[in-house]
């Protein structure tokens, strides 16, 4: 197998959409955690930022294969 081949095959294997669909989530239900919690207002500064990137991440790995 020649090196680009692997690479192709390893870029496929990393870029699947299950894992990275999971990560987004976590992000999103991380920020929700962060805006509804009472102790410090660093994380609910950091809440919106979170929702947000996790909703960002999660509309880009919608067009990953399956």
């Amino acid at each position: 197998m020649s090196g680009s081949a692997i690479a192709k095959g390893g870029l496929h294997r990393l870029f699947r959409r299950g894992r990275w669909e999971a990560v987004a989530m976590t992000l999103i239900g991380g920020g929700i955690i962060m805006l509804v919690q009472p102790w410090s207002i660093d994380l609910y500064s950091y809440s919106f930022v979170t929702i947000l990137a996790g909703t960002v991440g999660y509309v880009i790995v919608s067009h990953f294969p399956e």
